[in-house]
């Protein structure tokens, strides 16, 4: 009875390493499947787009208006040069954009009675400006503004003002992503750190806030990435971005090709901070499930 109790398990042990081989060989061979399926599918998809739309009717027209390689390398190097105004106002934008967010979202968390007036006008500041659409406010603030005060110069610039619209409109929608990063740190977290005596300023600073921001980096990624593209909205109050650069050499050339450089060039800004954005999901999502370490 000893031999037959002893050799049982091995039998079974040999089966169980058999069926998990055989397993392993057949998603293998299933990944190896939908692999090929998905090229071949991919490069039928591809060819068919290549050879199909220029036999479309009217292409040459559209290819003569959107994709005309002359006015595209004429009018591309001015497209870069004005593209670094977007950049500009993005670098000082953002940081103005994470420090007045902090600011609302903190005042509509805040807990004591004195600050009641901080919640209140936290909050209206963000049903205002979530409200109105940002060109709205662009209109509003940047030709309203110096328009009403008779600001001298430099303080009327529409570039400064302009900045200042995108800013206040996209703090809005920040702070409430940060206010739901701060909710989501569990409040037993807040009683550990007042039971080692800490205060309610380095509880924040120490404990909720780093929670808070590692769980809210990809949804704030993808709130920069739009304000990089809104950033086009101040060429509407007359500064010479990307958008308006593309407007005025379509307007010369009478062609539509500036614009889809235009937006070529948004395109090559925004896809890799897209795919950050989404890696950052993945690997919070895996992080939040239990699969990454670290």
């Amino acid at each position: 009875m000893d031999v037959v109790g002893h050799r049982r398990p091995h039998h079974l042990g040999g089966l169980s390493d058999t069926t998990a081989a055989r397993r392993k060989a057949f998603e293998r061979r299933q990944r190896r499947r939908s692999n090929a399926i998905a090229a071949a599918s991919t490069t039928l998809a591809a060819v068919a787009l290549v050879v199909l739309i220029p036999r479309a009717p009217g292409w040459e027209r559209v290819q003569r208006s959107f994709f005309d390689g002359d006015v595209l390398r004429n009018s591309f190097p001015r497209l870069i040069s004005a593209f670094w105004l977007n950049i500009k106002i993005l670098a000082w934008s953002a940081p103005s954009v994470l420090a007045l967010s902090l600011v609302v979202a903190l005042a509509r968390k805040s807990r004591a009675p004195a600050l009641l007036p901080a919640r209140l006008l936290g909050a209206a500041f963000v049903d205002v400006f979530r409200g109105i659409p940002t060109i709205l406010v662009i209109f509003l603030i940047g030709f309203g503004v110096p328009g009403a005060l008779q600001m001298p110069r430099p303080w009327n610039s529409p570039l400064l003002w302009g900045s200042v619209a995108l800013v206040v409109s996209y703090a809005a929608y920040v702070a409430e992503i940060i206010r739901s990063g701060i909710e989501s740190v569990p409040e037993q977290q807040r009683a550990a750190a007042r039971s080692l005596g800490m205060t309610t300023g380095q509880t924040l600073r120490s404990v909720v806030l780093p929670q808070a921001f590692r769980s809210i980096v990809p949804p704030m990624l993808n709130s920069f990435i739009s304000l990089q593209k809104d950033v086009a909205l101040v060429g509407l109050l007359g500064p010479i971005e990307l958008l308006r650069r593309s407007q005025i050499d379509t307007a010369r050339t009478f062609n539509f090709t500036p614009y889809v450089g235009a937006a070529l060039i948004f395109l090559a800004a925004t896809i890799p901070l897209t795919r950050l954005a989404d890696w950052l999901m993945a690997r919070q999502q895996r992080r939040t499930s239990g699969t990454l370490v670290g």
